[in-house]
């Protein structure tokens, strides 16, 4: 029986619990808040009402405010802490770290100060044993239905096979691989991958787009320019992902194409609804405010524009997001300047 520590109390790695509880293969789990009086909470009501309410944690699920506690035995760590706060995890969890431990990262987003992706961050604190030992979790997922139990499916994106085998010697360990098996159940399906850049990039950039998205729900517009949003929004993020080395496939599946159409249209995206409210005419400051949870897109839509000027090229809609929340730049100026662009083909 695997141990598994996950770092992270938000709902998604509360919805992780009870997905590992489920599982195919028996775990222990073990859950690590941050926050002690969260922890407190969580140890005895075993409800997470300020992240996942109406989802009971299982009496097996070890709760803990303490990093080496949490980590203790663990063969498997999941990262599920936002991006902002990644590497003061990630370093603390330094000191409990053994080069068997098999990391799982469900982070999505790039770190805000560096623009790094967490795989990156993973490798600049924990070294290169770790990074060789690291899956990145990215797709279609509201924690709030995968913790009911509706069929859901992921990706799990690893480094290549004959890379790993290659720089570990004979003896390696797929960690793709060993998430697929671990985490699988009945309501939860994970498909390996080995393009681990892009399924990073993707979880990050579908975030802007759904602010965009939100923004155009706000404005009170309907369908016509949702699957326009949509439909160029992809090829945005696919001119980028590409230029940075990714595999197009990658940018047209779940990571992709599946993560972007749920977070543009589904009621429970934190993105848009960041979006829908600055369509309606009010502040950032002032939606952020209201927010138990984190919206990644806010602060990676900066880190996009970096990106996208150190590759030379040109994300129309993340700039005109970037604008809106950045520069003040009202929404309604926003969808004309990205409409009165020159024509071209597509």
């Amino acid at each position: 029986m695997k141990k598994i520590a996950i770092l992270g109390a938000g709902s998604w790695g509360t919805a992780l619990a009870i997905v590992l509880v489920r599982s195919r293969q028996r775990h222990r789990v073990s859950l690590w808040a941050h926050d002690s009086d969260l922890a407190e909470l969580l140890r005895r009501e075993r409800v997470n009402s300020t992240y996942l309410p109406d989802h009971k944690l299982d009496e097996q699920v070890e709760i803990t405010s303490d990093v080496a506690d949490a980590m203790d035995g663990a063969q498997i760590v999941v990262g599920a802490m936002p991006s902002a706060f990644a590497r003061t995890v990630y370093t603390a969890a330094r000191v409990c770290w053994h080069r068997d431990i098999t990391i799982v990262s469900a982070t999505k987003g790039l770190e805000p100060a560096t623009h790094a992706r967490m795989s990156q961050v993973i490798l600049d604190v924990l070294g290169e044993d770790a990074a060789l030992r690291t899956a990145v979790l990215s797709g279609p997922s509201f924690a709030a239905e995968v913790a009911r139990g509706e069929p859901t499916a992921v990706v799990v994106a690893g480094r290549p096979i004959l890379e790993l085998a290659r720089v570990s010697g004979r003896h390696y360990i797929d960690p793709a691989s060993e998430a697929q098996a671990e985490f699988a159940g009945p309501g939860f399906r994970l498909y390996t991958n080995d393009d681990v850049l892009g399924v990073e990039l993707a979880g990050a950039m579908k975030n802007v787009i759904a602010i965009a998205a939100g923004v155009c729900g706000g404005l009170g517009l309907g369908s016509n320019s949702l699957a326009a949003l949509i439909t160029r929004g992809l090829a945005e993020m696919s001119r980028l992902a590409g230029k940075l080395g990714a595999k197009p496939e990658t940018l047209k599946g779940l990571a992709g194409l599946g993560d972007l159409v749920l977070t543009c249209t589904g009621a429970l995206s934190r993105n848009r609804h960041v979006g829908i409210q600055l369509g309606k005419g009010r502040s950032l400051q002032e939606i952020l405010g209201e927010m138990k949870m984190v919206a990644e897109g806010v602060e990676t839509a900066s880190a996009l524009m970096d990106l996208a000027s150190e590759a030379q090229i040109e994300l129309p809609i993340t700039e005109q997001v970037h604008a809106i929340l950045r520069e003040g730049k009202s929404p309604a100026a926003a969808i004309r300047e990205v409409m009165e662009r020159p024509a071209k083909s597509e």
